[in-house]
């Protein structure tokens, strides 16, 4: 059977009662965590823009705007939602690099409206099979090269569970993969520039699951041979390294959602290490900012390339804090904390802030690659002459160092409060029920009303 086939019969076959129940635990994790940047990312740059333009675009009414409300045609919602919810770069994320709830579960919601509703299960279901598609597809650094991961893989996750919510066949869903795999794409520079194309691109991986399911649904056809075919996924993105074996192996009774990256502070997955440990020498070495000559961390070169250059302050300084290791060492070392005020801009422009930054180095080391994906050697030099050393392999979120449930929990109520927004607590603790018991929800529009009603 062809790679294809076996994952188009994964998509269309899976039910609820197949996926391992700690896999759902994930979804959940998943779901509340998209939920909470959405409300907090709502008000962050570009993401007004982006829900007035749909408006005024118009349309047929599909499928409902998050937190604003209105409804507008199902893909526009989906982009508008996936936006804002990839805002605050505080979404679930996957090594090394795909954000896959962002744009996944802003898909499955325009599709679930789109048809009329459809059950928790269902839901959580297609979420689950849209992600493990997803994550088999990853790729490595060397491979990505400068793709951006989420452009690249999310495309089948958020399609995948487009799909399956609109209960296609396993010959248009077939098509509708296929079709994603022409809209893979995006790159790291966005992210190196400091753009807001960052959460844009997640916006339109959103859009693109509802637009590849339906038009897959009318009878538009997609290349058939996208993952083997002589220029498929596996050649043009995988460089000739994947294999069909290997991509299926355990297909259906092995999942891997288990890898998904929850994190600890609002920045890049690759400055979470860094932000840990100089926040923890801080604590066991009882020094301060302005005790500090200089800290030193060196990495892998894929870190370095993607947040280990040096700070400045663009067009966006949200994004260009988010994905600078100077930038969150700095501010952890004055605010002994990082929090989401911490990534506004007159907050990254604080001169002290900035003036500490520039005494951050980070050095590129490939030998470091072989401790994984977030190793990090920290070394921190004080003005008495004192020098401390941290290391770290396993970034806290990653795999092997997974998140307290309280994490999770407080990591959402600090969404919440950034937003600003005068939700009740009542509703609050509605909402994180709500998903914990998502399961037994009958239909998952109610979860739309929650977020659109009385925020």
């Amino acid at each position: 059977m062809k790679t294809e086939e076996k994952i188009v019969k994964f998509v269309c076959n899976t039910t609820f009662d197949d996926v391992p129940a700690k896999t759902m635990e994930v979804v959940k994790k998943q779901v509340l965590t998209i939920i909470g940047t959405t409300i907090g990312g709502s008000g962050s740059d570009g993401c007004e823009t982006v829900m007035e333009l749909a408006k005024e675009l118009g349309g047929k009414e599909e499928a409902t705007i998050l937190i604003y409300g209105g409804k507008v045609p199902a893909r526009q919602a989906a982009f508008v939602n996936g936006t804002m919810a990839r805002a605050l770069d505080f979404c679930d994320a996957l090594s090394p690099g795909p954000h896959i709830g962002a744009a996944t579960i802003s898909s499955a919601l325009a599709a679930a409206e789109l048809k009329g509703g459809c059950s928790g299960k269902e839901f959580m279901t297609a979420i689950a099979v849209g992600a493990e598609v997803a994550i088999r597809l990853n790729l490595s650094e060397a491979q990505y090269d400068g793709f951006d991961p989420t452009g690249v893989i999310v495309v089948f996750a958020s399609t995948a569970a487009a799909a399956k919510i609109l209960g296609l066949s396993e010959e248009e869903t077939w098509n509708a993969l296929g079709l994603a795999f022409n809209k893979c794409g995006g790159s790291f520079q966005s992210h190196v520039d400091g753009s807001l194309g960052v959460r844009i691109n997640e916006g339109w991986i959103a859009e693109t699951g509802i637009s590849c399911a339906r038009m897959a649904r009318r009878g538009i056809t997609g290349p058939r041979n996208f993952l083997e075919g002589v220029y498929g996924y596996f050649h043009l993105f995988g460089r000739d390294q994947m294999s069909g074996e290997k991509v299926t192996a355990g297909l259906g009774t092995e999942y891997n959602l288990g890898e998904i990256v929850f994190k600890l502070f609002p920045s890049c997955a690759l400055t979470q290490g860094s932000t840990e440990k100089i926040l923890e020498l801080m604590k066991e070495k009882e020094f301060g900012a302005d005790d500090v000559e200089l800290v030193s961390i060196t990495v892998p070169p894929y870190t370095y390339k993607l947040v280990g250059h040096p700070f400045e302050v663009g067009s966006n300084p949200k994004v260009n804090a988010q994905f600078s290791i100077r930038y969150c060492v700095a501010n952890a070392l004055v605010r002994k904390a990082s929090l989401l005020t911490h990534f506004e801009d007159e907050t990254i422009k604080n001169p002290e802030v900035l003036a500490l930054a520039k005494k951050v180095e980070v050095i590129s080391d490939v030998a470091m690659e072989v401790r994984g994906h977030t190793p990090l050697d920290m070394r921190v030099v004080l003005k008495d002459g004192n020098e401390y050393m941290k290391k770290l392999d396993i970034a806290p979120g990653f795999p092997g160092r997974p998140l307290t449930d309280e994490q999770h929990k407080m990591r959402f109520l600090n969404c919440v409060d950034f937003s600003g927004r005068d939700i009740t607590q009542e509703k609050i603790e509605d909402i994180i029920t709500t998903v914990n018991q998502l399961e037994n929800m009958k239909d998952v529009r109610e979860l739309v009303k929650m977020l659109t009603e009385d925020i």
